[in-house]
């Protein structure tokens, strides 16, 4: 059991559909769950936070603290919206982020497409500077070429900038030196050094994570400082990994909380089936649990063998993530996906609605008589007449005379 008299916590997780509150006080918990508002999604937490009495400066309620699961580097890099970015590399190597490795993803497929790299050929820049695999310098940093490397990322538009030189987790001090140039000649650029992000060896994970971060970090930095102006209480971020960190070192280390939010899930699920598991209070014994946790835009499951499982090889929007994460494995469908036909006629739930667009929006936006079916309808009508979902109650009855309810009926086998 958990055991904090007289203290409040706040856990929020901001889905693509819902944000969801758990409030723990007074040893009870109160949970609360409010549209999300893709275009700032801190408006939606204090939105919630104010419905729940926890507003700032409220003297009638102790102090309190939030953590908080988000989405906002997931969405960037998935949906590939993410920072204008640059990549600095040591001259002859500009091109490892798109060799990379010689692994297939269809291995006998002759003709293949690879999606289009988050950094473009003209933003991967060389400079001069060479280091020995023991960190020993073989060619000095040319400063000298700074001015014009700027230049050029002036003029690309460039909103980020990765720095990844060969051996710098062997000997950081080129990466920091042209930092610091770079810096003084354009100060609002945000720089994400391999030797801070990543610091060991293999060459194009460590281009890949750098870029990652670099890519999604002003737009998380920009999330978590509009967050922290108007949350009333002092907030933890959770990481990928499971942990927590503060709102600075999160929004520097953005891959770091790529994974923020089904990580918050996975811990959540294991914790809740520790607790049963002992409560009878006898000897605890090994806890061999399938996390299942289903938002309204995908779903995502974690098998837990006795603990929650770790991994450095993970792999995001087609680039490898090196850093320690929770090993869960999403599926692109979840409550609120809308159903499409396939080349096989059969029903797939596909959650690519644009984001204002999905969930109770998507159902508000649209009358009773052309609202489609979702996973959670199609279950919830299966399983009991007149099942409600977040929008309201779902008129099966009149989303029934439309030709697609009645495909979607004979596809998942509910009658229609």
């Amino acid at each position: 059991m958990i055991h904090m008299s007289g203290q409040v916590l706040v856990g929020i997780d901001v889905g693509g559909t819902f944000t969801d509150f758990v409030v723990w006080r007074n040893g009870e918990l109160l949970i609360y769950k409010t549209p999300t508002t893709p275009d700032d999604q801190s408006r939606a937490i204090v939105q919630g936070l104010a419905a729940l009495g926890l507003a700032r400066d409220d003297s009638e309620h102790p102090a309190f603290s939030i953590i908080h699961g988000m989405t906002v580097a997931t969405n960037a890099l998935l949906e590939r919206r993410g920072a204008r970015t640059a990549l600095l590399t040591t001259a002859g190597f500009r091109d490892v982020l798109a060799i990379g490795r010689q692994n297939r993803p269809h291995l006998y497929r002759l003709s293949q497409q690879r999606a289009p790299l988050i950094v473009p050929d003209e933003l991967r820049l060389e400079i001069p500077e060479r280091l020995a695999a023991t960190g020993e310098v073989l060619q000095a940093l040319d400063e000298s070429a700074v001015p014009a490397i700027v230049q050029q990322l002036e003029a690309g538009d460039v909103e980020s900038l990765a720095v990844v030189f060969l051996f710098s987790f062997r000997n950081p001090a080129h990466e920091r030196s042209v930092a610091a140039l770079i810096r003084a000649l354009a100060p609002e650029l945000p720089i994400s050094l391999s030797c801070d992000v990543l610091p060991e060896y293999r060459e194009y994970e460590r281009t890949a994570t750098t870029v990652i971060n670099a890519y999604v970090q002003p737009l998380v930095a920009r999330y978590l400082a509009r967050l922290a102006a108007v949350a009333p209480a002092p907030i933890q971020i959770m990481q990928s990994n499971g942990g927590v960190v503060g709102l600075h070192q999160a929004a520097a280390q953005a891959a770091s909380v790529v994974l923020s939010g089904p990580a918050g899930g996975a811990v959540g699920a294991f914790a809740v089936a520790q607790q049963a598991q002992n409560a009878d209070g006898t000897a605890a014994a090994a806890i061999n649990v399938l996390t299942f946790d289903m938002g309204g835009t995908s779903t995502d499951v974690c098998l837990c063998p006795g603990q929650i499982p770790t991994t450095a090889e993970s792999v995001i929007g087609d680039l490898p993530l090196r850093l320690p994460i929770i090993d869960i494995h999403t599926v692109g469908a979840g409550g609120a996906a809308l159903p499409l036909s396939t080349a096989a006629a059969r029903c797939r739930w596909d959650p690519a609605a644009p984001a204002p667009c999905r969930g109770q929006s998507a159902m508000d936006a649209v009358g009773a008589s052309q609202r489609l079916p979702t996973p959670t309808s199609c279950l919830g009508a299966w399983i009991r007449p007149g099942f409600s979902v977040a929008a309201g109650p779902y008129n099966w009855i009149d989303c029934r005379r439309t030709a697609r309810a009645r495909w979607v009926g004979q596809a998942t086998w509910v009658d229609t």
